[in-house]
């Protein structure tokens, strides 16, 4: 074999390796490829948290959506204020303090005699009196009325012109006899740190009873 055809020979073999070593290249970079590209798809956290957290319209899922009410009513209920059931809030009234109200007492001749108490809260005052007795006090000793009624009475609530009634009984025995007062200290429960001292005129105190708040003055007449 001359030496121009042996040369010839080498330049095409090196030639045809040269094409060869491309092409396994290529089809090596080719899978690669399509190997990073299948695991983007099928096992990318982030694809995965991005689908779960929208709808396709890009609306928030119902899972988000139900966490964002969740917040909203927590931060609701962080507030004053009563669940109505429907979503919405509804205020819930302090109880009274003697100095949350506007206090009058006038003595009746109904019944035998009696003292009416009237209640209304001050002006810019929601307040509501619980259905307990009202404390009714006579005296220097603190003689306290008895309830003239066997059950509790219900809440009232007090704004504006609202009012409440109760009315006290000061002598409720046949005997003659009883301390002479003219005034009665009335309170908003026993623990009502400011209770009030109403004028009432001269009254024979034995043995009192307090009815409960009533919202008409007709009801608050006692029996006893």
């Amino acid at each position: 074999m001359s030496g121009n055809r042996r040369k010839a020979l080498l330049v095409s073999a090196t030639l045809v390796c040269g094409a060869l070593l491309m092409t396994a290249c290529q089809d090596t970079d080719a899978t690669a490829s399509a190997g990073t590209g299948a695991g983007a798809a099928h096992g990318s956290p982030s694809a995965t948290a991005t689908g779960n957290a929208a709808s396709p319209s890009g609306s928030p899922a119902p899972g988000a959506a139900k966490g964002t009410k969740g917040g909203a009513s927590g931060a609701a209920g962080s507030g004053s204020g009563a669940g109505t059931g429907d979503g919405g809030r509804k205020p819930v009234g302090q109880v009274c303090g003697a100095n949350d109200i506007s206090w009058s007492a006038k003595s009746e001749t109904q019944g035998g005699g009696y003292v009416l108490i009237t209640a209304k809260a001050k002006p810019g005052v929601t307040c509501v009196l619980p259905g307990a007795l009202p404390t009714v006090a006579f005296g220097s000793d603190g003689t306290e009325a008895g309830p003239a009624e066997q059950s509790a009475g219900k809440q009232i609530t007090l704004s504006g012109n609202a009012a409440a009634y109760a009315g006290v009984n000061p002598k409720t025995t046949a005997a003659n006899g009883g301390k002479e007062l003219d005034s009665i200290i009335v309170a908003v429960g026993d623990n009502d740190p400011n209770p009030v001292s109403l004028p009432v005129g001269t009254i024979t105190v034995d043995k009192p009873v307090v009815t409960n708040w009533h919202t008409s003055p007709k009801d608050a007449v006692p029996l006893h």
